[in-house]
């Protein structure tokens, strides 16, 4: 069952969305950039927590569709002028449902080391076809000159070039997603994809459909991925093919399991964590000279969690089990 926020989680997020809020009034540039980063990675593993915590499925190549939004992103743009924001989203996150669609209807024919397998193999593709072709920069990568901008007629509402703007947007974009994923998690579906990730098999004896749940699920997260990759694509205004590569997926799976699986909330705090930890350990203020060597202290950090904490970092919220008193049994 979708693991439900008790007081203190609930007060930590209230606490965190509050702190989040104000980062733009006291940060300076390069932290307003950091934050924009973990608010958009952050909403990027709660959509492959969705597969993998909650509907059993472990994507490798789940950042072809975060990488895929954000080339629409800059394939829609023109080279003088910014999009409108209200087409440059649907569209981005159009081509990232018709792809995912498309590639949810094989590998969820497959399971377990199949189901890695070809996840990664399919997004391997889309990166090749990106870093060897001349569409949008081929391995150079491309700019997009302008952000997109909410207009109504000649009315400009919303301009993602600027900062603040941008960062207000990804968190409110934060904010409904995980509200969103609440919901859908709380509802009929949301039971049957669970019941799917404990034994689907038996999901299966009781007529349900799997293979479409699975499917379902499988577009949903692509949707929040692409949401994620657009985002990302307007922060410096630049893509590149290493968007859509295994690395990345690999680092959305790193938060997942740094945070908790199958809370949500854990997605958050280990996205946040791992990109703050990597900031601080790559400052020489900090580790000195090992911050040439900062991958190290990133392992560590990651293996310590993994072996003390027993479901990440959203472990330290949750509440301790209650003890019965031991009853004597009757003669």
């Amino acid at each position: 069952m979708v693991t439900i926020p008790n007081r203190r989680v609930a007060v930590a997020l209230a606490l965190v969305f509050a702190a989040l809020a104000v980062v733009p009034l006291v940060g300076e540039t390069y932290a307003l950039k950091v934050a924009t980063r973990m608010i958009v990675f952050a909403i990027f593993a709660m959509s492959l927590d969705l597969l993998l915590g909650y509907t059993g499925l472990v994507s490798f190549g789940h950042a072809a569709f975060f990488g895929l939004s954000a080339y629409s992103l800059q394939l829609v743009s023109p080279e003088s002028e910014a999009a409108n924001l209200i087409t440059a989203l649907p569209q981005c996150l159009g081509v990232t449902a018709a792809a995912a669609a498309l590639i949810g209807m094989l590998v969820v024919r497959t399971a377990g080391i199949y189901f890695i397998m070809s996840t990664l193999a399919l997004a391997q593709m889309f990166f090749f076809f990106f870093h060897d072709s001349p569409i949008a920069g081929g391995s150079d990568g491309a700019y997009i000159w302008y952000k997109p901008v909410l207009t109504i007629g000649a009315t400009a509402l919303l301009d993602l070039d600027g900062r603040e703007t941008l960062y207000y947007f990804a968190l409110a974009c934060l904010v409904l997603c995980y509200g969103f994923l609440v919901v859908v998690l709380r509802s009929p579906f949301g039971e049957v994809i669970q019941g799917i990730r404990v034994n689907e098999h038996r999901m299966r004896a009781l007529g349900y459909d799997t293979r479409r749940f699975k499917l379902v699920s499988f577009v949903l997260s692509a949707l929040m991925a692409g949401l994620a990759g657009f985002l990302f694509a307007c922060i410096d205004g630049f893509v590149a093919p290493q968007l859509l590569g295994w690395r990345e997926s690999g680092i959305g799976l790193v938060m997942v399991i740094l945070g908790g699986m199958g809370t949500l909330y854990g997605s958050i705090i280990g996205a946040f964590a791992f990109i703050g930890m990597e900031e601080i350990v790559r400052d020489r203020q900090f580790t000195g000279v090992m911050a040439e060597h900062w991958q190290i202290l990133m392992g560590v950090f990651v293996i310590v969690v993994v072996l003390f904490l027993k479901n990440g970092l959203a472990g330290l919220f949750a509440e301790p089990p209650i003890r019965r008193p031991a009853t004597k049994e009757e003669p």
